[in-house]
């Protein structure tokens, strides 16, 4: 192994870091000795340098195994900016491409190489990959390999199979979430020869834990609360359907916050486009569906928010980990309601293996408690995953008497003020950005410059430069390539390709230019549907131009109907379908749409129901004021 002035060297050169995080070194060392290894290391910990560093020191090829295409890619972009040679090679590649790549990899020609799981699976990848000079296989989001692990995938199973195809080669597992049955159960898979083992604190100090059961229509008062806290920062929401997703972005315009959406039926290319956007900084707030997770290297997150109760411990710290991976103070917060506890409990009773069903009711009744204990939210965090911490309360989470100010004024409690004021002490005020003494005037400038570079190359915006290098040359304002390498994530590469780019756009700042803050004002969802209907179009359109699923736009009109805001129009529901579900609802009631569903043939659909129930309701409605009104004249 080389001495560790050398790797400081190439740490120094390629990454612009003038120290290793805790742990890295070590990992570093033990993977250029050609020991196995299992690393659990909490998001944003630095796992990738521990094994994109000795790939670059060995001169070989270190073959990655990751489940997210985009996270491959973005993984290989960064690099390539540094001048360190990297290839990803999946199946939505052209086969020219796909060739190109395995004939430069047989070569020698890469550092790192990135392929899925099912892409090693094949047997023509194994026998390609024996011609390939390796260096070692890194396995990353190794939980997902275990049947005990929150994520388990079958096609990582198959990777038991790389000890005996490669048996000389060393095989690293990372991962940032995993219990000490679901550690030893990756040992066993991978068959990792005396392991060398690195398992990080899972105690994050600069995050704070706030969870709150909601009662009835209180969650959005409170997600639109937390979200003005936050005003100018970055943040990502969770939400538990597609359905919520789309309600929660329509509902957030119309209070005048932009946001964008992602979920498993929106295109590939939507998807894309409104993580770019978010990434690059054209819109700060992002609701998401567990889809989006894996793969995010935003470092300046300032909050995670959860509209529901997550299926485990492990989801969740994976998740609301994705808050302040920069070091900064970032919140995490999980706003649930009872009825989360149904929906949990119907997924698990859809489970048909008798085994994962259990394992899943175990995961089920560790979060409930979770959210329901009365106990430091850090400490049970740290117990779950096997850690033993000597500190009962950590002055970081709501049960340790650390509220927030948003959160203690929306419930009207008195007595938790000392907690908010104990709690802030050592973080900048709550509504302000915590940048420390950046020129936002300056940042904003420097974003649209990084933004436009981004698109030029075809890049995501952190890969040209991380948030937290951006907001340091603010504060620097370098005026040479010494001083430029001086800046944290600025190696020799970047420094060279961006420096004098930079170096103008700051000049170009000094004598007077500002960010042209130029962005598209969308229209509110509601204006939006309205004006599309009085143009004449159907639901279904309206779905398809608003990038909607239909039953969130029809969910949005019916709201509208039942408010006396729009009225009901007979085109939208066949006349005898109509018939057919307004007699159910004699029979039934209106309160509750699915025993209806239960009661009506299967080709009648929910929208439908929630259509002709929106129009009875507010029907019902109007039957009283007509009454008043009556009353009033005689």
């Amino acid at each position: 192994m080389p001495p560790e002035t050398d790797l400081l060297d190439w740490l120094r050169r390629y990454w612009g870091y003038g120290s290793f995080r805790p742990l890295q070194q070590d990992i570093v060392g033990s993977l250029l000795e050609g020991h196995d290894a299992c690393v659990v290391m909490p998001t944003g910990g630095g796992k990738s340098l521990c094994y994109q560093l000795p790939a670059l020191v060995s001169e070989r090829t270190a073959v990655v195994i990751s489940p997210l295409i985009s996270l491959m890619q973005d993984q290989a972009a960064q690099l390539a900016q540094m001048g360190i040679p990297a290839a990803v090679l999946n199946s939505s590649q052209a086969a020219n491409q796909q060739s190109a790549v395995m004939s430069k990899a047989s070569a020698g020609e890469y550092r790192l190489l990135y392929l899925s799981p099912e892409r090693l699976a094949r047997a023509d990848t194994i026998a390609w990959l024996q011609r390939v000079p390796i260096a070692f296989f890194a396995i990353d989001e190794a939980h997902c390999i275990s049947e005990w692990g929150h994520e388990f995938r079958p096609e990582y199973r198959q990777l038991s199979s790389l000890r005996a195809h490669f048996p000389d080669r060393p095989i690293a597992a990372f991962t940032a979430s995993a219990t000490r049955r679901v550690r030893h159960d990756i040992l066993r898979q991978l068959q990792l020869r005396d392991p060398h083992k690195y398992i990080a604190s899972f105690y994050r100090s600069n995050l704070r834990y706030l969870i709150k059961e909601c009662e009835g229509r209180e969650q959005p008062g409170l997600l639109l609360r937390a979200l003005r806290n936050y005003s100018g920062s970055n943040v990502i929401v969770y939400a538990p359907t597609i359905a919520k997703v789309e309600e929660t972005v329509d509902y957030l315009e119309e209070q005048g916050i932009s946001a964008v959406a992602y979920h498993g039926k929106m295109d590939a290319d939507a998807r894309r486009r409104n993580q770019e956007c978010w990434t690059a900084d054209e819109v700060r707030v992002f609701v998401g569906t567990i889809a989006f997770g894996l793969g995010i290297n935003k470092a300046s997150v300032r909050a995670v928010i959860h509209l529901s109760l997550p299926k485990s411990i492990e989801q969740y710290y994976q998740e609301a980990g994705r808050a302040g991976r920069d070091g900064k103070p970032a919140d995490c917060i999980l706003l649930w309601q009872k009825r989360d506890t149904a929906l949990l409990a119907y997924f698990i009773d859809q489970i048909i293996d008798a085994a994962e069903k259990e394992r899943a009711w175990q995961r089920y009744h560790a979060i409930r408690r979770f959210a329901d204990s009365g106990s430091c939210r850090h400490r049970q965090i740290c117990v779950h995953f096997g850690e033993t911490p000597k500190w009962m309360s950590c002055e970081s989470c709501d049960v340790c008497g650390c509220e927030s100010a948003w959160l203690v004024k929306s419930l009207g409690v008195a007595d938790k003020v000392a907690g908010v004021a104990r709690s802030t002490r050592g973080r900048e005020p709550e509504e302000k950005p915590l940048a420390g003494d950046v020129d936002f005037e300056l940042r904003d400038y420097l974003r649209e410059w990084r933004r436009s570079a981004a698109k030029q190359q075809g890049v995501a915006a952190f890969v040209v430069m991380h948030d937290t290098s951006l907001d340091e040359v603010c504060r620097m304002r370098p005026t040479s390539i010494a001083e430029l390498l001086q800046v944290p994530g600025f190696g020799q590469r970047k420094a060279a390709t961006y420096g004098q780019q930079i170096f103008d756009s700051l000049e170009r700042f000094r004598n007077g230019e500002r960010a042209s803050a130029v962005l598209v004002k969308k229209s509110k969802p509601v204006d939006e549907t309205v004006t599309l209907l009085s143009d004449g179009h159907t639901l279904t359109e309206i779905a398809a131009i608003r990038g909607r699923q239909l039953g969130s736009v029809v969910s949005l009109v019916a709201d509208l109907v039942e408010k006396g805001e729009l009225e009901f129009q007979a085109t939208w529901i066949d006349k005898d379908r109509q018939a057919i579900i307004e007699a159910a609802c004699t029979r039934v009631g209106i309160e509750r749409l699915k025993p209806l569903k239960d009661v009506l043939p299967p080709e009648i659909t929910f929208e439908e129901i929630r259509l002709v129930v929106a129009r009875l309701r507010r029907n019902q409605a109007r039957v009283p004021k007509l009454t008043e009104d009556v009353k009033q004249v005689s």
